[in-house]
Order: C-alpha cells, then sequence, then structure tokens
C-alpha cells in the first residue's frame, strides 16, 4: 500500500515535447557550467553543496517516489559514508580514493542491512522503522567515541590538491552528480522502475501477477543506499568533518523536505528542492537566527498550494495550458 506522500505525487508520465527536454536539460547544463565564473567564492561552495544533497534527495525520491516507501533512514546511510571516508583517511591514513570507495561500499551494505528489516512493512510502520535504524547508528556514532570522536567528530585530512580550490571542487562534483543523475533517472524508467512504480500504485496486485515485491523493494533501497553512499563521500570531501550530526534524524528530514518541496516522484525535483530549501537557509540565517521557523512556514505553504511539489505543479500547469491550446484549435 502507498504512503501518503507517495499518493499525492503526480504522475510521472506528464508529457513533455522531447525538444523541449533536451533544451532545458541544455540550458541547465550551459548554467551549472558558468556558474563558477560569476559567483564569488562562497557562493560556488553553497552550489556545491546543493548539488550532493540533491543526489540525496533523489536517492530518497527512488524509495518515495517510485517504490512507495517513505524513509527516514536515509541520512543515517549518508553520514555513514561520510564518517568511512574521513575515519580512512584521517585516523588510518589510507588514500582518499580508497576511502571514497569504501565509504560507498559501508553505505550500501547498511542500505541492505536496513532493507531487510524493513522491506515487509509499509506506510507509518516503514517510516518509523527506518527512523529507529537511523537513531541506532546516531547512538553508535555518539558513543562509540574511540572509532567516531563522539562529539567531538573526526576532522578530514582535506582534499587533493587538483580539487582543493571551490571552483574545480565544483566541477569534479558536478562531473560526478551528472551521470549519477542519469543513472538514477534510467532506474527508474528501465523495466525495473515500472515495476517499483505498480508496487508504489497496488501491492497487492503486483503480487498476484506474480511479482516478488520484497525482492524488488530490496533492490530499490539498496541502490538508494548505494546513491546516498556517493552524496554522503561528496560531503566528505566538501565539509572535511563529520559528527554525530551528519547522521542524526535531521539529515533525513532535511533530505526528504528537499524531495517534497521539489516534487516527490519527479526526482529531478530534488535539485529544485534541495537550492530552494538551502538557498533559503542561508539567506535567511543572515537576517534571523528563526531562520527555521521562515523554512517551516515556506514548506506549511507549499503543502498547501503545491502539495505535489513546484516541479509537480509546474507539470500540472502545463498539461492544463496544453489541453486548453489543444481544445481551442480543435474548436
Amino acid at each position: 500500500m502507498a504512503t501518503p506522500i507517495s499518493q499525492a505525487a503526480p504522475s510521472y508520465e506528464a508529457r513533455t515535447r522531447p525538444s523541449h527536454v533536451v533544451g532545458w536539460i541544455a540550458l541547465a547544463a550551459v548554467a551549472l557550467i558558468a556558474l563558477p565564473l560569476v559567483l564569488p567564492s562562497y557562493q560556488v561552495s553553497i552550489t556545491t553543496q546543493i548539488l550532493i544533497f540533491s543526489v540525496l534527495a533523489m536517492s530518497i525520491d527512488v524509495l518515495a517516489g517510485y517504490g512507495g516507501r517513505t524513509t527516514l533512514g536515509h541520512g543515517a546511510i549518508f553520514g555513514a559514508s561520510t564518517y568511512v571516508v574521513i575515519y580512512w583517511t584521517a585516523v588510518l591514513g589510507g588514500g582518499i580514493w580508497t576511502g571514497v570507495a569504501l565509504g560507498i561500499l559501508c553505505a550500501t551494505l547498511l542500505a541492505a542491512v536496513f532493507a531487510l528489516l524493513a522491506i515487509r512493512t509499509s506506510g507509518v510502520y516503514f517510516l518509523l522503522l527506518t527512523l529507529a535504524l537511523g537513531m541506532i547508528v546516531w547512538g553508535l556514532c555518539l558513543r562509540w567515541t574511540s572509532v567516531t570522536g563522539g562529539e567531538n567528530g573526526l576532522r578530514g585530512i582535506g582534499r587533493p590538491e587538483f580539487i582543493a580550490d571551490h571552483i574545480s571542487f565544483y566541477y569534479a562534483v558536478l562531473l560526478v552528480v551528472a551521470p549519477v543523475t542519469w543513472a538514477m533517472w534510467r532506474f527508474v524508467h528501465s523495466p525495473f522502475g515500472l515495476t517499483l512504480r505498480g508496487i508504489r500504485d497496488s501491492e497487492s496486485r503486483m503480487r498476484s501477477l506474480g511479482y516478488n515485491v520484497p525482492l524488488h523493494l530490496f533492490i530499490a533501497f539498496v541502490a538508494s543506499g548505494f546513491f546516498a553512499g556517493i552524496a554522503g563521500a561528496l560531503y566528505a570531501l566538501f565539509n572535511n568533518f563529520v559528527s554525530p550530526s551528519t547522521v542524526q534524524l535531521s539529515q533525513s528530514v532535511a533530505a526528504l523536505l528537499m524531495a517534497i518541496t521539489g516534487g516527490v516522484g519527479t526526482l529531478l525535483g530534488s535539485f529544485v528542492g534541495a537550492t530552494l530549501i538551502i538557498a533559503l537557509e542561508n539567506v535567511v540565517s543572515a537576517f534571523t537566527a528563526r531562520w527555521p521557523t521562515v523554512l517551516g512556514v515556506t514548506f506549511v505553504l507549499i503543502m498547501i498550494f503545491a502539495p505535489e511539489g513546484v516541479v509537480g505543479r509546474v507539470r500540472i500547469l502545463l498539461s492544463r495550458r496544453r489541453k486548453r491550446q489543444s481544445s481551442e484549435s480543435l474548436n
């Protein structure tokens, strides 16, 4: 049975002309490439953060928007990857790229453990179980001070020299995020992704048709954990520091809100949601310490006036416009 969030998601099959899609993608690519040339270094850093959290939000959308399983455990998976990268390089003295690979592997394995425990639940039970699993990871990071540093966290050794400055690192992140985004898009548009949407819409019907629902959900959870691990590894290079706050519940909630704000079930809406939330956070926090209140009010307004998210609302308006133009041309 699909969760309320996935039920609120619009149909992904809202049609857009292919030429328009290619045009928008080309425009976005040009804008992303040109941004570091016109923005100061601080804003380039903010844009890099947006790209990283967009991947995390998309990894959640794979489950929430396409599998009908809303998770609050992906912040822990994301943070576990960050911990492994920094621990391997700063404490054990290992190579940075080996640490990145190990961080992604750790996140994928942790997602597999979460999946084995959670895939046979749905709705609020799935939500609460993933929340509890994430809290267990947070507790380990907080109390296992000999490895994680406890509340003091761990400081990394910095990025390699060729990506040490903000602009070089931005382009490096962009080179990773672009193919990862394409991979997630292909994943949800594959026959497997169509099966996931069938499970989201009617799990009992898919069972009656002979589909192995738990196996499909397990694969989807592990794949989404893999992508969250990539985001966590990039965050380790970006932030050069990790603490229990990296794996705490607020991390999962923030990423989920990004996915919902952009539009659950749209995937690319995660970029819009991450941009709105991170940009609003940085702008408002410069004027008031009560910026979480402003974010909360903004999110409530979005849920009231655009429950399908920003991208979902735009798609609905464009669809209505095309139908109106079509009816006018027939008349």
